[in-house]
């Protein structure tokens, strides 16, 4: 008890500084208790504020604690506990322990003001938001007076919750006090108005200011630069140093955002000068702003020496130099630069910078690192963070591992309307249309409004289904909720209406659009190219010219299609020499396949053969592939062989191939020789994909295969289409039995042909719609011949139409005619 010894013999002030730095600091208060005169133990208040204090200055916790338990047990020698409480509660909110000041706060019969505005000031800057709302109604109940620190602290918290009625309603308030011109107040109105959207209403605050300091004229800076209105911005910027106020550092990272953003790079750079000449651009901040931005305006290299410039790195700036590599496409650098960052051990990764490499490996499709950064995050913990998990999911999705996706999206903890677009989009990408439209309803059943990402990725879900009901419902949708002008939705809304038979349809959305893309006008040529109208699509691209776009390579690969599709091969020589001749474009491989494919389907074999050698690069097998099957639709069974050749010579033959040739023997008998393509098929583990339709009924899509009988009403199915035979016999139908590629009986042949699948499809649908209803099917492989004559024979049976998507287009059947006219 040494130290109780001298304890005796010091001042106030001296045993108040010696207690904050004993470890054992309660034992000595405890047993010091009695060493005063009975003078000292009436200033013990005194004592215990100059102790509680001291440890606000070395925010010691342990010791704030130890304090206030001894003050829970020494109430009875207090003078004024009310006082002392208040002060512990200041200690607690400075060691930011806000839920344990607020415990104390509600034991204080009569609070000051300057302790609602501490604790109103705590939950407005780490939240929640709404505590210290309700705080300030609170102490407008109590009688207590607002000041005029008050209402900056509590129009924060409702800026950061967008509480805009809140804040007005609180703005009044300050008004009805005599605080509506304070600095303070005003700068905290101009932030929570600019950020609410109130633009007008923030600059009348502005403008009604006595005097504005440069945090006001920041804040109605950052206004501006938060909307993305850089002209405002800059104008602002120039008339705050009209007014003899000088920009700071914080003044220029309001402003580089919006410079970015308009990508004015000469503007950044001067800004960048600016800093210089006024010693800002070493402070780290300001310094992360100015990299952000060049990287932003594609001048990674200036980003990185502003990176290298900075003395004191922390972990937004490192965060935001890999998030650059990333926006410049710069993705090995970006890697390199996260496991330098990995082996500094005192900088930590944040969640941005996991969210920016995840990224980087989604676009190198670096699935090996990837998963390695997935497990680092989960030791982190940050795959419990929402962005994080997001990108997570991105990454399985875009790298084609949709199971591990769907996996990883099935355990999320958090999820939003991005991790269910994220899905959807993976889904869609990966050839799962069908799961995406049920995760899609399931995202709307559990809460979660579709946001424009979503519908930009379910929309071509329900192009793949031809889902037309399902697509009608999104458009809808998305009208409704204001969309509908949106230049993405409107491109894919074409699209559905185009790949969901409803050519018109599309058409109409095309002419209703506010802005249009030079995406919007190849969706048109190619939606009228995939429905056989190839004048349609040429004039198309006549009016696209007309209105000033310029024409891409995709454009004329839906051109060359189109005129494939429509038997256009004199207007379809003259658009690929012209593409180049006129338009400098040098043709890629999708050019020559499409050249290979009309001149093919024209029937101008040996053309197309002497074009493929003609190439001023070899020829890919699907070049060769696309001369193959002209080869089957006009028997030419040579040429068919040596296109074969030259295709296993590139050791790429796949199982189309090999079937097209098995056909090509069929077709003209040679049995013997399409069995032993069948059996190298075969014995290369290469499956045919069988013949697959579907058609959707009152928005459920019922899937068949050939010769299916797995249809909960499949007998009805098959008593409809031998009732449907015998009448097509009476108008004179004969099943062509070269298309059944067995050696079978005839009879066995015309049964055969009978249950193909886009017959069950179409006989189901009689069988469902209201008569005269038309009929949409969707097939996985083309139509066969036997099939396109049927479908024209059963139209004037049923007296409807019948649209049949195949693989490569539509055919609009309607009485007894297609519309591709025997050409396709």
């Amino acid at each position: 008890m040494l130290w109780l010894a001298t304890a005796r013999r010091l001042t106030r002030r001296q045993f108040v500084d010696q207690f904050t730095t004993q470890p054992l600091a309660l034992v000595i208060l405890v047993t010091t208790t009695h060493c005063f005169s009975t003078n000292t133990l009436t200033s013990l208040d005194s004592y215990y504020a100059n102790l509680v204090q001291a440890c606000i200055r070395s925010k010691s916790l342990p010791q704030a604690k130890k304090i206030h338990q001894h003050l829970l047990k020494n109430t009875t020698r207090l003078k004024d506990t009310s006082f002392l409480l208040e002060k512990v509660a200041h200690l607690y909110i400075t060691c930011n322990q806000v839920d344990l000041a607020s415990r104390v706060f509600d034991e204080i019969p009569q609070p000051s003001v300057i302790l609602w505005n501490l604790l109103i000031r705590a939950y407005a800057w780490n939240g929640p938001f709404e505590r210290a709302i309700h705080l300030y109604y609170d102490l407008l109940q109590s009688g207590v007076k607002p000041t005029k620190y008050t209402y900056p602290f509590v129009l924060k918290a409702c800026s950061g919750l967008q509480a805009l009625e809140a804040g007005r309603e609180i703005h009044q308030h300050a008004k009805a006090l005599g605080l509506a011109s304070d600095v303070y107040v005003c700068t905290a109105l101009i932030d929570l108005y600019a950020k609410c959207g109130g633009l007008a209403e923030a600059q009348t605050v502005f403008r009604g200011m006595l005097y504005k300091d440069v945090v006001a004229w920041n804040a109605m800076i950052a206004g501006f630069s938060l909307h993305g209105l850089y002209d405002d911005t800059i104008q602002m910027l120039v008339q705050m140093q009209k007014a003899g106020t000088s920009p700071n550092a914080s003044t220029i990272v309001a402003v580089l955002p919006t410079v970015a953003q308009a990508n004015a790079l000469s503007q950044g750079k001067a800004m960048h000068g600016f800093s210089l000449r006024r010693s800002l651009s070493g402070e780290v901040v300001l310094g992360t702003g100015l990299l952000d931005m060049y990287s932003k305006c594609q001048c990674i290299a200036y980003a990185r020496r502003i990176f290298d410039a900075i003395d004191v790195k922390n972990e937004v700036c490192w965060s935001a130099m890999i998030g650059a590599y990333v926006i410049c496409d710069s993705m090995r650098e970006a890697m390199a630069l996260f496991d330098e960052m990995v082996l500094r051990k005192e900088i930590n990764p944040t969640p941005v910078t996991l969210g920016s490499i995840l990224r980087a490996c989604t676009k190198l499709t670096d699935l090996s690192r990837g998963r390695r950064v997935h497990c680092y995050a989960i030791k982190s913990g940050f795959d419990l963070n929402t962005m994080v998990g997001n990108t997570i999911l991105s990454m399985y999705a875009k790298c084609g591992i949709i199971d591990d996706a769907v996996r990883f999206f099935d355990k999320m903890n958090s999820k939003d309307t991005v991790s269910y677009s994220a899905i959807i989009s993976g889904c869609v990408q990966n050839g799962y249309a069908k799961e995406a439209l049920l995760i899609f309803h399931h995202m709307q059943l559990s809460g979660f409004d579709p946001d424009l990402a979503t519908m930009v990725g379910v929309l071509p879900a329900c192009s793949h289904l031809a889902a037309l009901q399902h697509g009608a419902c999104g458009h809808a949708y998305s009208i409704v909720h204001g969309f509908g002008t949106d230049t993405s939705i409107c491109n894919v809304l074409i699209d559905m209406y185009s790949k969901c038979g409803k050519i018109n349809r599309g058409r109409q959305v095309f002419d209703r659009m506010v802005t249009r893309d030079i995406i919007s006008w190849n969706a048109m040529i190619v939606g009228y190219g995939i429905h056989g109208l190839g004048m349609a699509a040429i004039s198309q691209f006549h009016h696209m010219l007309a209105a000033g776009i310029k024409p891409d390579d995709v454009t004329f690969i839906g051109l060359l299609s189109a005129c494939s599709h429509s038997g256009l091969v004199t207007e379809g020589k003259h658009w690929f020499n012209a593409m180049s001749e006129d338009f400098n474009i040098t043709p890629r491989m999708e050019h020559y396949i499409c050249m290979v494919d009309l001149l093919g389907r024209a029937g101008f074999l040996a053309e197309a053969h002497v074009f493929i050698q003609k190439m001023p690069f070899e020829a890919d097998v699907r070049v060769w592939s696309a001369l193959l099957a002209a080869c089957r639709v006009h028997n030419n069974i040579e040429l068919g062989e040596e296109v074969s050749k030259k295709i296993q010579g590139k050791g790429l033959e796949g199982t189309g191939n090999l079937v097209l040739l098995s056909n090509i023997y069929s077709a003209v008998g040679r049995w013997d020789d399409a069995a032993y393509v069948r059996i190298k098929q075969k014995g290369q583990g290469l499956k045919k994909s069988p013949g697959c339709s579907w058609v959707e009924i009152n928005g459920i899509i019922h899937g068949f295969v050939g010769g299916d009988q797995s249809h909960p009403q499949s007998a009805q199915i098959h008593e409809k289409l031998e009732e449907l035979l015998v009448d097509m016999k009476r108008l004179g139908y004969c099943a062509e039995n070269s298309f059944v590629l067995q050696d079978v009986e005839e009879e066995e042949k015309e049964r055969i042909l009978l249950y193909h699948s886009e017959k069950l499809a179409i006989a189901y649908a009689i069988l469902s719609l209201r008569p005269g209803k038309p009929i949409l099917v969707t097939k996985n492989l083309r139509v066969c011949g036997d099939c396109h004559a049927a479908i024209k024979v059963i139209t004037l049976i049923t007296k409807r139409e019948i649209i049949v998507r195949d693989l490569t287009r539509f055919h609009h059947f309607k009485d007894g005619i297609c519309n591709c006219a025997d050409f396709w």
